[in-house]
């Protein structure tokens, strides 16, 4: 009786060995487009940008190892390429001024409200953190992009 359970399990470790494998050759898109332009901000504010935002928020994305094996890869693809469709930093000249000031009031929600940087972005992207002088300097881009 022992042996079927043996067989099936050496079987279904064969089966899921061969899937791990093949799912290795799905081809997910890792491109990083060319820049456009410069979002035009204080070097501050494109530090802390460039740090907590640009990995998801840019054509500036820096693609680790771990974005090249299946099936992580296809989330990290995901998350970009719904971060670079919410707001992109490399196209902000493709914006009209209105969809810029409420990208800049978006971005700044979704950092007071500690939505972005997601959790499990920062659980492997430590430098991403955001301290409360990074935070000061976001809401006071947002404050100051505003209209009198």
């Amino acid at each position: 009786m022992r042996e079927p359970v043996r067989r099936r399990a050496l079987w279904a470790i064969a089966v899921a060995s061969v899937a791990v494998v093949a799912i290795q050759f799905v081809p997910i898109d890792r491109t990083n487009p060319p820049v456009q332009t410069e979002v035009p901000a204080s070097p501050e504010v494109i530090s802390v940008l460039r740090r907590g935002c640009y990995d998801c928020h840019s054509n500036e994305t820096s693609w680790p190892w771990y974005s090249r094996v299946a099936p992580v890869s296809w989330l990290i693809a995901y998350d970009v390429h719904e971060g670079r469709a919410a707001v992109n930093y490399s196209t902000w000249n493709a914006l009209d001024p209105k969809q810029q000031l409420d990208a800049i009031g978006e971005s700044w929600e979704e950092v007071q409200h500690r939505e972005m940087p997601p959790w499990y972005y920062l659980l492997l992207h430590w430098n991403a953190h955001l301290s409360a002088e990074d935070r000061a300097v976001l809401r006071e881009w947002s404050v100051s992009s505003r209209p009198p």
